[in-house]
């Protein structure tokens, strides 16, 4: 009997969907090392951070102090107590856990807006509306940490 290039295709095509099935079918376990977060003080716990592909990623921890300053001085300051100013995605997670904990003002984040160097994002803790201005405004500025989590093999 010969085999055809078509009847190979074929079954690469079967093989590629039993394997994309069984893949599917593995749950997804992730192991959080850190059983206890500790906070120090005036920390608060902001929740689960989410990966590109949706999994958890990590946790957010908000740290105590803010100020008004230009972005780079708020880079600048969260790194000197051991932070970062959170991304886009973490304002909005801070926006929807801990709102209480900042002012009515706009709030610095890390990313720089792409189609404007001198720009970079911010997030109104007010009504939540996301928004970039000028680098060298003095907007309000809080900086977070990250403790990671870790998938399992499974």
């Amino acid at each position: 009997m010969t085999t055809t290039i078509e009847q190979v295709e074929e079954q690469r095509k079967k093989l590629n969907q039993m394997i994309a099935d069984l893949k599917a079918s593995i749950p997804s376990t992730y192991g959080i090392p850190e059983a206890r977060i500790e906070l120090k003080s005036g920390e608060h716990y902001a929740g689960i951070a989410l990966g590109a592909e949706g999994e958890p990623s990590h946790h957010l921890i908000l740290l105590p102090g803010d100020g008004d300053m230009t972005w780079s001085k708020a880079s600048e300051w969260a790194a000197s107590i051991g932070g970062e100013l959170p991304t886009r995605q973490e304002q909005a997670l801070l926006f929807a856990n801990l709102k209480g904990k900042f002012e009515q003002a706009y709030y610095w984040a890390n990313e720089q807006y792409a189609s404007y160097t001198d720009s970079a994002w911010s997030q109104d803790f007010n009504y939540g509306y996301q928004y970039y201005g000028s680098k060298d405004s003095e907007l309000r500025a809080r900086a977070i940490r990250r403790v990671p989590i870790h998938k399992e093999a499974v």
